[in-house]
């Protein structure tokens, strides 16, 4: 299991599996490459097992944990017992809820960048407001005034900003930066 930020990067971690273990006779997998709410973001493959034995159920256990961005691949050599259709739907579907127990999570905030254009003077208060907000300066360009290239949670803008403005009494403004 890898942390696969798009289709691309998903296929990467697939085919490196494959790779590393090329005397297996299946290599499975499923990923929610994206958001897990995006749909356009999804695969999965049974690799030769019997449809929908392997690759569902190992989405359908992504799915189910809402994580996103992310890439299961199960590598699975010949020989053993034959666990037939249903076993086999149980044995790759509990191999991925067991590895994703063992998964440490991160939290991805979307992030917006702007401009802000402010004197020395008010570069403290700005940099108090950043860290109470979760914000942060990507660079600043200090000239005669500092022109700060911020970096600021989407859901807490609008709070930033009124913040901002109550707080330097309508002297500073963001700036966005179109993306």
């Amino acid at each position: 299991m890898a942390p696969t930020c798009g289709i691309d990067a998903a296929k990467a971690f697939i085919l490196q599996v494959k790779e590393e273990h090329p005397a297996a006779r299946h290599h499975c997998w499923a990923f929610v490459a994206g958001a897990p709410s995006d749909s356009q973001q999804l695969g999965f493959s049974d690799d030769g097992e019997p449809s929908g034995t392997a690759g569902k159920p190992i989405l359908a256990q992504l799915m189910g944990s809402g994580i996103g961005e992310v890439t299961a691949v199960v590598v699975r050599y010949y020989g053993g017992i034959k666990l037939g259709t249903g076993g086999l739907v149980k044995a790759y579907g509990n191999g991925v809820q067991q590895a994703l127990k063992q998964l440490t999570l991160i939290s991805k905030v979307p992030q917006l960048e702007y401009t802000l254009l402010c004197d020395y003077a008010q570069l403290a208060l700005v940099e108090n407001l950043l860290q109470q907000m979760e914000g942060q300066i990507l660079h600043g360009e200090y000239g005669v005034k500092v022109l700060l290239h911020l970096a600021l949670p989407a859901t807490g803008v609008e709070a930033f900003g009124n913040k901002l403005r109550d707080l330097s009494r309508g002297n500073l403004q963001l700036a966005p930066i179109s993306q």
